[in-house]
């Protein structure tokens, strides 16, 4: 196995939450979630690139840069294999990964009875075929130096079935099944996959329902914490999960829903 890149000389006292050393490729970085887990990542140190449509991540850059980090923009469409597979031979040919985070989404809302062949496609394309090869490209050579950190985001979705989004909950179904397959095989090389299930997050995912007033308020009166969730509540999650503090976990979903689960 070889050397963490982040390993601490011999010693010198270093958090084991500190990313210093380490570069982070994070899909759907211009916004929301993905945004925030982006900064996070940088504050606690690690350089980022951030892979997302044309034009959406260079706010991101921006701010990330402005935290003393360095920030890489790398136009990607997910959904794209082939693109998908000619950025990671790019990134992989000229610098280590060492933390992959796939944040890149999407929701179609319809009845189920209407969901059309490519509505189902468009969903699953993104959310789970997309995530799979990226982590595919990105993870081998971790397995093969023997350390990486894979950390993507599922939903409360990966455990429930949810209201009129089929094609994203059984996408985020197989977003967990995914961590739990790839954490048994890259285990044993040093590599830890794991996943973060959101629950109800100010997002713009979330706007139609913090809209419904009924709705909102139905959630709420669930959530012991009493609030909706923050993107910079998942940020803290996923540099956990990227950082040596967490080398022994792995396959799980970690729930970071104020208490959902739980009533």
């Amino acid at each position: 196995m070889t050397t963490d890149p982040a390993a601490t000389p011999a010693g010198e006292a270093r958090s084991p939450f500190d990313l210093h050393g380490r570069c982070a490729a994070v899909t759907g970085a211009g916004r929301g979630l993905g945004r925030a887990v982006a900064l996070g990542l940088a504050r606690a140190g690690a350089d980022v690139v951030l892979l997302g449509r044309p034009g959406n991540q260079d706010e991101t850059r921006d701010q990330v840069v402005a935290l003393g980090a360095k920030a890489d923009v790398v136009d990607l469409d997910v959904s794209d294999l082939d693109a998908v597979e000619r950025v990671c031979a790019e990134l992989t040919g000229s610098r280590q990964i060492d933390i992959v985070v796939n944040n890149a989404g999407m929701i179609d809302r319809e009845d189920s009875v209407d969901v059309s062949r490519d509505s189902w496609q468009r969903v699953l394309d993104v959310n789970l075929n997309g995530l799979f090869f990226l982590t595919q490209q990105l993870g081998r050579p971790m397995v093969e130096r023997g350390h990486g950190k894979i950390v993507s985001i599922a939903s409360l979705l990966s455990f429930q079935g949810g209201l009129r989004v089929v094609s994203y909950a059984a996408s985020k179904h197989g977003v967990a099944g995914v961590t739990k397959a790839l954490a048994n095989e890259w285990g044993p090389h040093g590599v830890q996959v794991n996943a973060i299930a959101p629950g109800y997050i100010v997002t713009d995912n979330t706007t139609a329902l913090r809209e419904d007033a009924d709705r909102s308020r139905s959630i709420l009166e669930r959530i012991p914490a009493g609030r909706w969730g923050t993107a910079e509540d998942i940020a803290g999650a996923a540099v956990f999960l990227s950082s040596s503090a967490a080398d022994y976990v792995n396959g799980h979903v970690l729930v970071v829903d104020g208490g959902w689960m739980a009533r």
